[in-house]
């Protein structure tokens, strides 16, 4: 049986009141592409990760939630909120949802990687945006939803709400962990080789754009970066792991998914 088909309709009274506070204009814009098949949800895992009743592991595509705790970890802030709003949203569907899975349709971890929509068709992944509840991001070919769940994020951080009271941006030279991060910081160097465009920020971090998107990195920018402060979001791993020459290069690197994930600061 569905775990969530459990739920009393007036446990979700209070779900439904902060839908109606939130609702944006902006979750509007994230119709889905056509008919998506509808399935039930077992379990809901995190903020962005769902587990359906046919075994399958759902990723959201567009949004990354705060982790929840594990392998070390602390729970970060709003994690539990997303998780918590999350289920509500697929409580108030009667625990089924449509999936509109995404042009690449696995990512490395086996998991399914989707649009999800409540059966009245309004985008998962767009709500928990606009209640600031997750970050906006984009990795190719991906890219359907990405105007939209932008402008959904940019409604929350406008408002002020949920992880944006407190934007958690830090610093290239303040970098000490990798997983996910918003970094700002001024593109001290710039170089393009076979492996594609790389941005030093100082603090030993360096941005990479991969090889297959670095001409459109370079008509998207149409300007010269260097001495520019920017905003970049992704996912920053240690390269000192990997490499035995570490000293040879910046220990940090994130790597933009699309040239959208960087954006230049007045």
């Amino acid at each position: 049986m569905v775990l969530f088909s459990k739920l009393k309709k007036a446990s979700l009274v209070g779900a439904f009141f902060v839908f109606a506070i939130y609702l944006s204009p902006a979750l509007a814009l994230c119709p889905t592409a056509g008919e998506a098949p509808v399935v039930s949800v077992s379990r809901v895992v995190d903020g962005d990760t769902l587990r359906l009743a046919d075994g399958r592991s759902v990723r959201l595509i567009g949004i990354n939630t705060p982790e929840m705790a594990g392998k070390g970890r602390t729970v970060e802030p709003y994690a539990e909120q997303a998780k918590r709003r999350l289920s509500a949203l697929v409580a108030a569907s009667d625990g089924r949802i449509a999936l509109q899975v995404g042009v690449e349709p696995k990512d490395r971890y086996g998991r399914t990687l989707a649009h999800v929509y409540d059966t009245q068709g309004r985008s998962l992944e767009a709500q928990l945006l606009a209640e600031g509840l997750g970050y906006w991001v984009a990795v190719a070919p991906n890219l359907e939803q990405r105007q939209c769940l932008q402008v959904a994020e940019q409604t929350a951080r406008v408002a002020k709400l949920g992880i944006w009271r407190n934007p958690p941006f830090i610093t290239p030279e303040a970098l000490n962990a990798g997983g996910f991060a918003l970094v700002r910081g001024t593109v001290r160097r710039v170089q393009r080789n076979r492996g594609g465009i790389w941005l030093e920020m100082g603090g030993s971090l360096v941005l990479r754009v991969p090889v297959d998107q670095a001409d459109a990195f370079s008509k998207a920018q149409g300007q010269d970066l260097v001495g520019r402060a920017v905003e970049a979001r992704g996912w920053v791993v240690d390269r000192a792991r990997r490499s035995t020459s570490s000293n040879k290069y910046a220990r940090w690197m994130l790597t933009l998914g699309h040239e959208s994930m960087l954006q230049v600061l007045p």
